[in-house]
């Protein structure tokens, strides 16, 4: 596969203000650990998953947590660090083709979930191989979904089994985002991801609670080629992209979030926004990719942060700007991964022109995804079959 500390610190600066520290047997409370004071912990010892992709809570505050698996299934369990057992929430498998990148790749629910039952999903099957976003409902017992009501939502060919893309989400805008990849093979040799007239190699943006033209869905009325006369697909919120994996929204500024699987040099992270084009397959990273020497910039927007393969990191695993409580040091920080040497970090890119980039861990893991819980804590998916969470150090 290739995949807020500001309102904690003015509470804590308004309690010093308002405290004697003088005061006989008064103690201030201890500051948070400094950034690199954390690591990640098994956090649900009990279960173990094949391969999982992704988890995601249902926002409708059970407190439970949902893991996708490559294959085709979807488990559900509480989230208690003593649970012990997962059940299966849904089981598509038969419709999954797992093939190169392919897989269960995504998975979101309608913010409206407690009172309509829907959820979505981002599945790879065959025949052709392609690429399907459906929409089910929950059974009525609210643990296992119905897997006869599938309804697709869209559906587009992948010219080869990898760069699948895999990541949707609700935007706060209430709007359902689609990341797709740039259909595959090296070097996106159909240049499909400057091509504006396909999906593919971009973020798409839709409404799931509209329909028009015979679909499934309709066009937000302000998507940058909404009503365009060029054949370009109004579907696309941004493109130039590789394979954006695995993106998010930070839930205290909305921001876009991504990170954008590279070729042979550079893995980038960017901040998405509407009408962006992200330079592949004219840029790497920062880097003159096609042609290799002297390639025209204009119009293209740069990486937040770029990092190389010199150190055996060769695919990024996109995170969350981080807004838990458990590691409160990292809280504004864009937390992300390499799946191939398994190293995460933690990203201040709050000065654009000097982002820090701290090392968190060095797992040794495959990590495949990230999620969070409705508490906004971190979670970590990883190939072992565990689930990970970020803690502070003991």
């Amino acid at each position: 596969m290739r995949p807020s500390i500001y309102l904690i610190l003015l509470s804590f600066i308004i309690f010093i203000s308002c405290s004697d520290s003088s005061t006989a047997g008064e103690t201030q409370p201890a500051p948070p650990p400094e950034p690199d004071s954390y690591t990640i912990k098994n956090a649900f010892p009990g279960l173990t998953f094949n391969q999982p992709l992704d988890l995601q809570h249902a926002g409708d505050g059970s407190n439970r947590m949902f893991v996708v698996e490559r294959n085709g299934v979807i488990k559900v369990f509480q989230n208690d660090a003593s649970a012990s057992e997962a059940t299966t929430f849904l089981d598509i498998s038969p419709r999954v083709d797992t093939r190169g990148e392919g897989g269960l790749l995504g998975l979101a629910f309608h913010p409206d979930y407690e009172s309509n039952g829907f959820f979505y999903v981002n599945y790879t099957t065959g025949s052709p191989f392609r690429t399907v976003i459906s929409r089910f409902r929950v059974s009525t017992d609210g643990n296992s979904a119905d897997a006869g009501s599938e309804t697709q939502i869209l559906s587009f060919n992948q010219p080869f089994s990898n760069h699948n893309g895999g990541q949707i989400r609700f935007g706060p805008d209430g709007y359902f985002y689609i990341a797709t990849g740039d259909g595959g093979s090296g070097g996106d040799p159909q240049e499909n991801a400057q091509d504006r007239t396909n999906l593919l190699g971009s973020i798409l943006r839709i409404d799931v609670d509209g329909s028009t033209n015979g679909n499934n869905y309709a066009i937000p009325p302000d998507n940058p080629f909404w009503g365009n006369d060029q054949n370009y697909r109004e579907e696309i919120f941004a493109y130039g992209l590789r394979n954006p994996y695995r993106f998010s929204f930070d839930s205290e500024t909305g921001m876009l979030w991504a990170g954008d699987v590279g070729q042979n040099e550079f893995e980038e992270i960017d901040i998405i926004e509407a009408g962006g084009n992200y330079g592949w397959d004219i840029l790497e990273g920062n880097s003159c990719f096609e042609p290799t020497q002297n390639c025209d910039r204009t119009g293209l927007t740069d990486p937040v942060f770029v990092y190389d393969h010199s150190n055996g990191d060769r695919s990024i695993t996109g995170g969350f700007v981080y807004r838990g409580l458990a590691a409160e040091a990292l809280s504004g920080r864009y937390i992300y991964a390499d799946f191939i040497s398994g190293r995460i970090w933690a990203l201040d890119a709050s000065d654009t022109d000097n982002p820090k980039n701290i090392l968190i861990e060095e797992t040794g893991l495959n990590i495949s995804g990230f999620g969070v819980d409705q508490e906004n804590e971190l979670y970590i998916t990883a190939f072992d079959g565990a689930i990970y969470k970020l803690v502070a150090e003991s």
